[in-house]
C-alpha cells in the first residue's frame, strides 16, 4: 500500500503514488456512501471510470451498485498453457488467420446460433420472472457466444518464462451485460429518485437495496452475465485450441484453462463481516488463488498467485491501466513510433492506423509499475511475453 486518504468518511487505501483527479474524486464518492465498510480500495491500474473508478474495490452492507460493477459484467481473463515449446512466426500468422475466420472481432457476431448446450442454463420457463433481460436477449446473445468485443479485449499467443507457449483471451458477456446494466441502473436511478436520496444519483451511484425485488432481480441477472462471459471465452479458447491442433502436426496437450473475472459483486466475508464486495477492473486474490494480470499490447503479462492481503479486500489490479483516453491516445500518439516498437519485438500487431492507437502501448501504465506496487497482493508465477496479438 502506498498511501492512505483518511478525509471522507471512510479511509480510501491506494497501491499507486498518484492517481487523476477524475479517478479521486470518484473514489471520494464511494467513500462518503453511507453503507461503504470499512475502507474503499485503489489499486495501482486505476483510472477513471463512469460512477466508480476502474482498478477500484468497494464493500457494502447489503446494497449492491450497478455501476459499481459496470456495463461489461463478467468481463475477464483466461490463460491456458499449451505444451508447445517454440512457434515460428509463420505458423503465428497461419494461427492468427484461422483465429479470425472462427472468431468474429469487433462488433461482429456469428452468422448462425451458436449450440444452446454451450449457453449459461435459463432453467424452465419461469425464469423469465427472475432473468427478465437474460431471457428477451437469449436468441441474441446465441449469435454472439464465441465473439470477442472490440475495445481492450484481444487475443493473444505469448512465450512463459517457464519455457512453454501461452494462449490468453481477453473479452466479456458481450451486448447481454451491458442490456443487464443498462436497465439496472436506469431502475436504480428511478427508484432512488422515489425515495429522495440524492447523493448516489448525482454521483453515478444509484443503488439497489438487496432486500428489494429490484436488487435480488438485478443480482440474479449479473450473475447469469458472469456466466456467460465465462463461457464465451470458453469457447473462444477451445477453437483457438483447434486452430493449433490442425496447424501443428504433432499433437498439443493444454493445461487446465485459468479464469477469472474482473467486473462483478459477490457476497463475502471480510473482517468477519458478509458484505457485497464490487471488483470494477479488479481481479480477486484470496490467498494461494492464481489470477491473470495482462499488460498492455506489446508487453509483459502475468500468471500470479494471490496473497490474500486483508487490507485490499483480497483484490489485485485487473492489468496495467489507461494513462490516457481512447481519443486522447488517437490524437497524441505517434503511429510509427508505436508500430516501430513492438516490430522491434519480432510481434504479429494489431496497429494499423491512428484509430488503432487507443490500444497502443503508450496508451497504458507501464506493467512494471503496476507490479512494483501490489507485491503485498499478488507473487508473479509465470512472467508471458507476446509474439502475437489480435485486438477487438
Amino acid at each position: 500500500m502506498k498511501k492512505i486518504i483518511t478525509s471522507e468518511r471512510v479511509p480510501i487505501k491506494m497501491w499507486l503514488g498518484e492517481i487523476e483527479e477524475g479517478a479521486l474524486e470518484q473514489a471520494k464518492n464511494l467513500a462518503n456512501l453511507p453503507f461503504a465498510f470499512r475502507h474503499v480500495v485503489i489499486l495501482p491500474d486505476c483510472h477513471q471510470g463512469y460512477g466508480m473508478p476502474i482498478g477500484g474495490v468497494l464493500a457494502t452492507r447489503e446494497m449492491v451498485i450497478p455501476n459499481a460493477v459496470g456495463v461489461d459484467i463478467g468481463c475477464g481473463m483466461s490463460a491456458v498453457r499449451t505444451s508447445l515449446t517454440h512457434i515460428d512466426k509463420a505458423l503465428i500468422k497461419k494461427i492468427m488467420s484461422g483465429v479470425r475466420s472462427l472468431i468474429p472481432l469487433g462488433f461482429n457476431h456469428h452468422k448462425k446460433p451458436q449450440d444452446e448446450k454451450l449457453m449459461p442454463d435459463l432453467g424452465d420457463e419461469k425464469r423469465i420472472d427472475e432473468l427478465p433481460v437474460a431471457c428477451n436477449e437469449f436468441e441474441s446473445a446465441l449469435h454472439q457466444l464465441g465473439t470477442l468485443g472490440g475495445g481492450n479485449h484481444f487475443i493473444e499467443i505469448q512465450k512463459g518464462n517457464d519455457g512453454y507457449i501461452w494462449l490468453m483471451v481477453h473479452s466479456g458477456s458481450r451486448n447481454i451485460g451491458k442490456k443487464v446494466a443498462d436497465h439496472y441502473n436506469r431502475l436504480a436511478k428511478t427508484l432512488n429518485e422515489k425515495w429522495a436520496t440524492g447523493l448516489s444519483v448525482e454521483k453515478q451511484l444509484a443503488y439497489l437495496p438487496m432486500s428489494t425485488e429490484e436488487g435480488i432481480t438485478y443480482w440474479k441477472e449479473m450473475e447469469y452475465c458472469v456466466r456467460f462471459a465465462f463461457a464465451n471465452r470458453e469457447l473462444m479458447m477451445n477453437r483457438i485450441k483447434e486452430v493449433c491442433q490442425d496447424i501443428f502436426p504433432e499433437p498439443i496437450t493444454f493445461d487446465p484453462m485459468i479464469n477469472i473475472a474482473h467486473n462483478y459483486a459477490a457476497r463475502e466475508i471480510h473482517f468477519s463481516t458478509s458484505v457485497i464486495v464490487h471488483r470494477k477492473g479488479a481481479t480477486q486474490a484470496k490467498k494461494g488463488q492464481v489470477g491473470i494480470i495482462p499488460g498492455s499490447q506489446g508487453t509483459r503479462s502475468y500468471i500470479v498467485r494471490g496473497k490474500g492481503n486483508p487490507e485490499s479486500f483480497e483484490s489485485c489490479s485487473h492489468g496495467a491501466g489507461r494513462v490516457m483516453g481512447r481519443k486522447q491516445a488517437q490524437r497524441q500518439l505517434d503511429l510509427q513510433k508505436e508500430i516501430e516498437f513492438l516490430e522491434k519485438q519480432n510481434i504479429v500487431h494489431s496497429i494499423r492506423s491512428v484509430r488503432d492507437l487507443d490500444e497502443a502501448p503508450s496508451a497504458y501504465k507501464k506493467i512494471e509499475d503496476v507490479m512494483e506496487n501490489q507485491k503485498d497482493l499478488v507473487e508473479p508465477l509465470v512472467e508471458l511475453t507476446p509474439l502475437a496479438v489480435i485486438k477487438g
